[in-house]
């Protein structure tokens, strides 16, 4: 058996940073399992905040050409709250919030009496595959996350973890030719079975985007760039020998929507005009979601709840109001959920806390693109699937082509393999 990496390497620029060790010369493992695909590397890639209408051969041609070779979901979905941090949780854990501890990007953390985002290794409650695959399989698995927030919540759950950089002031991520050159670096150099990277340019960029309700130059210039960049890594794999043994699912975390500067939505006020809830409110904004807490007695929360989703309810923008329950959301999401419109956001607490225009975590922010490709002999290409795929899929899929078993408590995902044989 090849030697194995013992524990994190944290991966900065080219090095192994001092004090992390890796042991003998890295190698692919080859732990024999019951099931799974023998000699396969799964490359799961996230373009981050990517909507499904931007998968076109004029825009993003390399993707659009992965996933026309590929099994295609065009109905494909995130969870709810369409955020970062719930859905990559999703991804790599394949449960719901409710068992994950990661309902959305920020909470409200009573312990400080403030909101907070959720990028501590503690708030992931739930194994992931990164974790599984490394210690059950004894296979190496990498995290290339971009974002620092990203970073922080998987923590070292990976055999090797990049420690994003140069991160970009404001938007605290490392640009997506950074990240795809660590990337290539690590597969590289240590030939991962299992690599789980965020591309965050999309996203962070869709953000900023002042054209965005319109023409959208800043977030098309960079979908064409972190196309380049999957190609950059497709071309590594073809010219390494190692296309034939990948395969690559990719997908997005969440969309993008865009607001106008007008149409911002404000909950503290009306709220806490309330003689009931006056004081005993507590708002974790999350672009198009608002978590609500009550923070008053216990003895009141029933009356509380309901007078919180009457008041907002009637606030202009909001879509909907609903008990996290009808999500799974868990208990760090609070007492209502309430999700804004189309072309809306939410600003809490006040109109300056969110200027951006884009936005996402509302319903209109779930479609997503999610598609497997690679050059695998056991990948049948060339199909599209009419079945609805999730972000909360992907840890059964890579569960499948490892030859992994599901987690205590099962899968709340499902296993996307139509097409893939399993028995190669």
């Amino acid at each position: 058996m090849s030697i194995e990496v013992s524990r994190r390497s944290v991966l900065i620029g080219g090095s192994v940073v001092a004090g992390t060790a890796l042991l003998g010369t890295p190698a692919r493992a080859s732990v024999p399992t019951s099931a799974g695909i023998p000699d396969l590397d799964v490359h799961v890639i996230v373009v981050d905040g990517m909507r499904p209408d931007e998968l076109r051969s004029e825009l993003t041609p390399t993707l659009t050409g992965l996933a026309a070779g590929g099994i295609h979901y065009p109905d494909a979905s995130a969870i709810t709250i369409a955020e970062t941090l719930p859905n990559h949780t999703a991804m790599m854990t394949g449960v719901l919030p409710a068992r994950s501890g990661v309902p959305a990007n920020s909470v409200y953390d009573p312990a400080i009496d403030k909101k907070r985002d959720l990028d501590r290794p503690s708030d992931l409650q739930a194994s992931t595959v990164l974790d599984r695959v490394r210690t059950e399989l004894g296979l190496t698995t990498a995290s290339v996350l971009s974002k620092r927030y990203l970073h922080g919540l998987f923590g070292d759950r990976a055999s090797l973890v990049w420690d994003p950089q140069p991160l970009v002031p404001g938007t605290e991520h490392a640009p997506d030719n950074f990240t795809i050159d660590a990337l290539i670096r690590i597969v590289g150099g240590n030939s991962p079975r299992l690599s789980f990277t965020n591309l965050g340019d999309v996203d962070r960029v869709g953000h900023l985007d002042l054209s965005g309700p319109s023409i959208r130059i800043a977030r098309t210039a960079a979908l064409q760039n972190t196309d380049n960049q999957v190609r950059r890594f497709v071309d590594f794999l073809h010219d390494t020998g190692r296309w034939n043994r990948s395969i690559l699912i990719v997908l997005a975390d969440h969309s993008m929507d865009w607001s106008e500067p007008a149409r911002l939505i404000g909950l503290d006020r009306p709220l806490n005009a309330d003689p009931l809830l006056a004081g005993k409110i507590r708002i974790a904004q999350n672009g198009g979601a608002d978590l609500i807490y009550f923070v008053g007695p216990d003895g009141e929360r029933a009356e509380a709840v309901s007078r919180i989703q009457q008041i907002v309810d009637g606030v202009d923008g909001v879509e909907s109001s609903h008990l996290p329950a009808e999500f799974d959301l868990g208990t760090n999401a609070g007492d209502v959920v309430a999700f804004c419109a189309q072309g809306w956001r939410f600003s809490d607490p006040t109109p300056l806390s969110n200027p951006i225009p884009g936005n996402h975590g509302h319903f209109v922010t779930l479609p997503i693109p999610f598609f497997l490709s690679g050059g695998h002999p056991a990948l049948d290409g060339g199909r599209k699937i009419d079945t609805q795929a999730r972000t909360i899929d992907v840890a059964p899929t890579v569960a499948a082509l490892l030859g992994l078993g599901a987690p205590a408590g099962g899968w709340d995902g499902v296993a996307r393999t139509t097409g893939v044989s399993l028995n190669v």
